[in-house]
């Protein structure tokens, strides 16, 4: 298999762009990975915030990972976590959960910093109806590796002998990767399908060179990544889904009925809402 590279989607959601990269034409999911979204980076201005109204979903988890800036996250099972660079806001819907995602409103009267990724995980077919759960994992929680110019955080998953706290329900490798000029990393192909995502500067894989903003798609064989400038990305994956997910709004799972009965609940007011929250994002007409 040779290097995919993903082109995304772009588009304008109020006061930040943002690029998906999962899913896609080329690429549908990766390991579990069924979404991959970046928002910014941007400079929130005075009066402005990130304002997502409480909304559904079924059959995945979400993870934000945050590079800069900050987000109240808010549930119907009553958490209220405020998400820091660094920090792990895990999510799984299973059977239904209704969240929102927002600035806090104390900090809207300065400019301010927003950059992350935020991202889908289907869970196991024998798990798509468990009972939904939320997980705050702190930064000195997860653990690091260190090796001559690289050193790797473990956001999720499994990787150098080392694994994450963050409750996973499926074969996963999420990292966080930083290398200085000239370091090289070894990545082991560990997992049945791998990619990388480039935050910042340039290097090279398997004799392709790239570029902050390029999503890559990895061979199923080991690969080192070697960094021509300070380099940062992700690297994401694990084991490929046996069933294909369908996907329709916020809803993800292998029923096509499961769903239109997911768009029925939310329509007639029968997933909890989140406490203390009277807004809500009403299904799309498509």
């Amino acid at each position: 298999m040779d290097i995919v590279e993903i082109k995304p989607k772009k588009s304008d959601i109020g006061n930040f762009d943002v690029q998906r990269f999962l899913p896609s034409a080329q690429k549908r999911s990766v390991g579990p990975f069924i979404f991959f979204d970046e928002m910014g980076p941007t400079v929130l201005q005075v009066g402005q915030g990130m304002d997502v109204a409480p909304h559904p979903h079924i059959g995945l988890s979400t993870l934000t990972w945050l590079i800069e800036g900050e987000i109240v996250h808010r549930d119907s099972l009553g958490y209220t976590q405020t998400i820091r660079p660094g920090e792990v806001n895990w999510m799984t819907a299973g059977r239904g959960i209704v969240h929102s995602e927002r600035s806090d409103t104390d900090d809207r009267n300065s400019a301010r910093p927003l950059y992350g990724l935020q991202i889908w995980l289907a869970l196991p077919s024998d798990k798509q109806e468990i009972a939904p759960s939320f997980q705050h994992v702190k930064a000195h929680e997860l653990p690091k590796v260190t090796h001559d110019r690289a050193e790797a955080t473990i956001i999720a998953g499994h990787a150098f002998g080392q694994t994450s706290p963050v409750l996973v329900h499926s074969p996963t490798v999420y990292l966080d990767v930083k290398i200085k000029i000239g370091g090289n990393f070894q990545l082991a192909s560990e997992y049945e399908e791998q990619a990388i995502y480039i935050l910042k500067g340039q290097g090279t894989v398997c004799n392709h060179s790239f570029q902050k903003g390029e999503f890559l798609v990895l061979p199923t064989h080991d690969v080192e990544i070697t960094a021509e400038t300070d380099l940062h990305f992700l690297v994401l994956g694990g084991k490929a889904l046996q069933t294909r997910r369908h996907m329709w709004w916020n809803f993800v799972s292998t029923s096509k009925e499961r769903i239109e009965q997911a768009k029925l609940d939310w329509s007639e007011g029968r997933f909890d809402p989140v406490p203390g929250e009277r807004e809500r994002i009403e299904l799309p007409s498509r």
